[in-house]
């Protein structure tokens, strides 16, 4: 017996099947849906449009394209709302809604009658949320990203969201630039809407739902504003009603040699840290376990191929006319799985053959002269960091790589905008600043504050760079010699719980390296005298209590126990990749 379909599919249950239809249709036909409309492949577009969420802005435009598509396939679309997260608009931070947004989207690819999915995502958090629901939800499923936003202009020099912010808000902060120069630059840094237009997470996860095959070849770099943009959203809908046809499930396309390909891209383009959470999260709904020390071996083998800010000089505008994420897979195809399944029914490999010819450009190098040698991220371990930490090395500044300096702690964030820029702090530029209290749990939600700013005493003089540890995440725009995700979190009583102002810290990238350098004896009596406490949040409730009670660490990237495959059955990178 064939499954249901269309109309037919997850009936609402009233203990009358023939009813259930029979009102279903009643309602819809309210809408001015025919029959013949009706019996049709339905293809869901999850709309993710939100006037808080300007990255999502084109959202209305891409909805009409995907339904065009899905029309001239021959199918009916129809749209529907979920949680719209935006990084800047979302308190305490967009990654503690991450979860929920995945929540959301998964049930509703559950409940409502769908024989797929067009997914639209951009903005950091929403791409990995949609991913994540589609792995668990298993029906076809293609993601659609809104797509980077327009370069800006300021006296003659492009700008762009939000690498060029962080530079500037620097040099204000060191007194470089003025009031009202900061307000003109404020109106500059976004072109239009879409999401940001560097190799921030956005730009990261759009490019790793390519390479992971759950997107259209070409799909992750066109602008959101762009004619280009418009007919991909077309050909999106279009596709949708073939996976239908070719029952083509996320289950068939995200296997582990998929997971393999997007950490390939991830490293060779000077990916987003938060890139590694994110795939992390989503392979687990597969059952499948990211191994970091394999991370790390396939990084180091992996150049970074792609100029581009902030590893780079160039921006998403120029990475799209250089050909787009086609002209560094032509590059990695040595590296890659070319028998990974895509969502057009094609492989990697196929795909490949058939895109258009590489032409001479600058944007993406060859790999024998990469940006950078070794892909973006490096992981490192240590007594500091029992279970991992990573930093992006393609973005430190080369004399810091490895570092030895006295620790300068700030126990929260409180603490931090509390005492970073007071005159009287007792910090030097060889110092190492130490922030607590920022992870998954202690945030709560994993902030973005592990970009610590350079104290204004040290800016004003010139400096530009520290070393700087945390347990939280930092923006894929940011750059710097920023240690994140250090695991255990310090919420959870991991040995960054135990660090004091004043102690030496040693920094050794290239020995993958990260040490607290203060004997067993006494790092066993700091943990003993300052147990973790575990006394429950008393305002937690609702959403915050379960995000409390369940997220994970970093290293099994943040997603709730609950949500993640019962057993990890398999692990990547292979020994072998």
């Amino acid at each position: 017996m064939s499954k249901p379909a269309g109309l037919r599919k997850g009936l609402t249950q009233y203990g009358d099947v023939g009813f259930s239809l029979f009102l279903r249709k009643a309602f819809i036909k309210g809408a001015g849906y025919t029959d013949d409309a009706l019996d049709r492949p339905i293809v869901g577009i999850a709309n993710t449009g939100s006037g808080f969420n300007p990255c999502h802005g084109n959202a209305p435009q891409l909805i009409e394209a995907v339904k065009r598509g899905v029309m001239l396939a021959g199918g009916i679309a129809i749209d529907f709302p979920t949680i719209s997260v935006h990084e800047s608009f979302a308190h305490p931070t967009s990654m503690f809604l991450r979860n929920l947004m995945s929540m959301d989207t998964e049930e509703m690819l559950r409940a409502q009658p769908m024989d797929a999915v067009v997914l639209i995502g951009g903005c950091d958090k929403t791409v990995p949320a949609q991913l994540m629901a589609a792995a668990s939800a298993g029906i076809p499923a293609i993601e659609l990203v809104t797509g980077p936003m327009l370069n800006g202009s300021h006296q003659g020099t492009r700008v762009g969201a939000c690498t060029d912010c962080r530079r500037y808000w620097a040099s204000y902060r060191a007194d470089e630039i003025d009031d009202a120069e900061i307000a003109q630059i404020n109106n500059q840094l976004v072109g239009s809407v879409g999401t940001c237009c560097v190799m921030g997470t956005a730009s990261t996860m759009a490019c790793i739902s390519e390479a992971l095959g759950m997107m259209l070849p070409g799909g992750a770099t066109p602008p959101a504003v762009t004619a280009d943009r418009a007919r991909i959203a077309e050909r999106t809908g279009t596709q949708a009603v073939a996976m239908i046809k070719a029952g083509l499930t996320p289950e068939r396309i995200l296997t582990p040699q998929a997971f393999e390909n997007a950490l390939r891209v991830l490293f060779a383009i000077g990916g987003s840290t938060n890139g590694l959470i994110h795939l992390t999260a989503v392979a687990g709904r597969m059952g499948i376990r990211v191994d970091l020390a394999q991370v790390d071996r396939m990084s180091a083998e992996t150049p970074v191929l792609l100029d581009l800010k902030p590893s780079g000089d160039h921006y998403m505008e120029d990475f799209h006319k250089a050909g787009g994420l086609a002209t560094v897979l032509r590059e990695l195809r040595p590296f890659l799985h070319l028998d990974a399944l895509t969502v057009t029914g094609r492989t990697l490999g196929e795909e490949l053959d058939a895109a258009a010819p590489a032409f001479p450009q600058d944007v993406v190098r060859k790999l024998d002269n990469p940006v950078y040698a070794q892909g973006g991220i490096a992981v490192l371990k240590g007594n500091l960091a029992p279970e991992g930490a990573i930093i992006k090395q393609s973005a430190a500044a080369p004399g810091l790589m490895a570092h030895e300096g006295r620790a300068v702690v700030f126990e929260n964030s409180e603490d931090l905008a509390a005492r970073l820029d007071d005159p009287d702090l007792d910090v030097r530029a060889d110092d190492i600043l130490v922030l607590k209290h920022i992870g998954p749990v202690g945030g709560p939600g994993m902030p973005e504050a592990g970009y610590i700013p350079i104290p204004k005493k040290l800016a004003r003089l010139g400096v530009k760079d520290m070393v700087r540890i945390s347990d939280g995440r930092m923006s894929g725009t940011a750059a710097g010699t920023i240690v994140l995700h250090v695991t255990p979190e310090a919420a959870l009583g991991g040995p960054l719980a135990w660090v004091r102002t004043g102690d030496r810290i040693k920094l050794d990238v290239p020995n993958r390296s990260l040490s607290l350098l203060v004997g067993d004896e006494e790092m066993a009596a700091r943990a003993a005298a300052q147990p973790m406490d575990r006394t429950p949040d008393p305002d937690a409730r609702g959403y915050r209590k379960l995000y409390l009670e369940c997220v994970l660490q970093a290293d099994k990237g943040c997603d709730f126990d609950f949500l993640q495959a019962p057993h990890m059955t398999r692990s990547v990178p292979g020994a072998s990749s």
